[in-house]
């Protein structure tokens, strides 16, 4: 049991590092994806399997979905088809591939062959969890949101484009 962890604790550092080092966005955000897909089986080995699927479905489903959406907003121009060429080459989809391999094989370890018996096991039902994460944790969850929105906000202004629009009734026959 705790090679597994020792495993999938490496497979995050590892991914982690790599959005760190990656000059793409796109491949940090994959990157991004495996560690925190890496840090939900941390949470399943150490009895938590509800926050690991709160880890999946938030943080790995619906957020980075969110960035993805953002870099592609960013990403709009002419070079735009040959840049998605290049992200299409074996060679950028290699690490991700191979650490999420890894990954899914401790999965199917732990879920179907594996007799996991968590460190501390306690059932902790999502009433629970709510009621900690928004009373003594209220300012962390609403300032990890307005980061998130800030975020949002800055890339959105930085991908707007400065385009001249003149109404039809201010534009002079013969000049554009």
């Amino acid at each position: 049991m705790d090679i597994v962890f020792y495993i999938t604790a490496f497979v995050t550092v590892i991914s982690t590092i790599m959005v760190i080092t990656r000059h793409n966005p796109v491949h940090a955000l994959l990157y991004l994806i495996i560690s925190l897909l890496s840090i939900s089986v941390i949470f399943f080995l150490l009895g938590a399997p509800f926050a690991a699927l709160l880890e999946i479905i938030i943080y790995a489903g619906a957020i980075m979905v969110l960035f993805i959406f953002v870099i592609m907003l960013l990403n709009l121009g002419k070079e735009t088809a040959r840049q998605e060429k290049e992200w299409l080459k074996p060679k950028v989809w290699i690490g991700p591939a191979i650490l999420s391999a890894i990954l899914f094989v401790e999965l199917f370890y732990l879920i179907t062959i594996a007799d996991v018996a968590p460190y501390n096991l306690q059932t902790v039902d999502p009433k629970t969890v709510a009621i900690s994460l928004f009373r003594p944790y209220l300012i962390g969850v609403e300032l990890a949101a307005m980061l998130l929105m800030a975020g949002v906000v800055g890339a959105a202004h930085i991908g707007q484009h400065k385009k001249m629009i003149l109404h039809r009734f201010l534009k002079e026959e013969g000049r554009l």
